[in-house]
């Protein structure tokens, strides 16, 4: 780096970088916090990282500190104009992309250099979409994520089934990846503070892939869709005739709910329902 950057306040003043409710914005000052980050995912300087929504930056130095080359996906201009100087004092490797990373071809915009890290401080309105398009894109796009989101989604991400959380996201997350608590950040740690608590998981490849994936989306989606409702009733839109059987050969009770299966069962009914397509 040639010269020391402004701090971000000062950047967030000049370029007029007031957080944006309708993009899920909340920035991450604290250079500690975003440094410990970049260490959940051990971002060294032989990585590839991509960043989404770098805002005034702070995570984004704190990767570029480590030596490794940063894309940053960002859609707000301001954001873009404030990274300037960021891109100048880490000699190139900043590449920054305008862009809405729900519709964005990451391969397409990494071009030969994948898999990457994902980190990043995810725009909440949009997080557990990209997280969705990123467990389904697996390892030929990424071999780590770290990713910050409101803690009751990290919750979800996270939990066992029987439990309140427990439910779709729960189980294509743990499906699709090995996904590990982080940290917890409290919101006074943000500019500007969320009403929530938030929290970093980190997301590792599993051993194998399943196959599966997008059949598991559709079985999750009906079951819990209606989650109080008994799974003979929830998953006859996508099984139809064939579904007593499909149960039966799983040895599941038609009587039970969708909260009350491991997620070994469900990845047996996606199984079935791929097989019966």
């Amino acid at each position: 780096m040639s010269e020391p950057l402004p701090p971000l306040r000062e950047v967030i003043n000049r370029y007029d970088l007031g957080a944006k409710k309708s993009l899920g914005q909340h920035f991450l000052l604290d250079l500690n916090m975003t440094r410990k980050i970049a260490r959940a995912a051990s971002v060294n300087e032989n990585d590839q990282v991509l960043e989404i929504g770098p805002g005034p930056g702070g995570l984004t130095r704190a990767l570029l500190e480590t030596g490794a080359r940063v894309t940053a996906i960002e859609r707000d201009q301001r954001c873009i104009e404030a990274l300037t100087d960021v891109t100048a004092a880490f000699d190139g490797r900043l590449k920054v992309i305008e862009a809405d990373a729900l519709t964005a071809n990451e391969a397409e915009i990494l071009s030969a250099r994948t898999p990457v890290k994902i980190v990043a401080n995810l725009p909440y309105n949009i997080s557990t979409e990209l997280l969705i398009k990123w467990l389904k894109a697996g390892p030929a796009l990424w071999s780590v994520m770290a990713l910050m989101f409101q803690k009751e989604v990290a919750d979800r991400i996270l939990a066992a089934p029987g439990s309140k959380a427990y439910g779709r996201l729960s189980v294509i997350a743990q499906t699709a990846s090995l996904p590990s608590r982080a940290f917890n950040l409290p919101a006074r740690a943000f500019t500007p503070p969320p009403k929530v608590e938030s929290t970093v998981v980190l997301f590792e490849q599993p051993k194998e892939l399943f196959p599966a994936l997008g059949a598991l989306e559709k079985v999750t989606q009906a079951a819990f869709s209606q989650r109080r409702k008994m799974l003979r009733s929830s998953l006859k839109s996508i099984f139809g005739d064939d579904l007593a059987q499909a149960l039966s050969s799983i040895g599941i009770e038609e009587t039970r709910r969708a909260e009350e299966l491991s997620i070994d069962q469900f990845k047996a009914l996606a199984l079935a329902l791929s097989q019966n397509a």
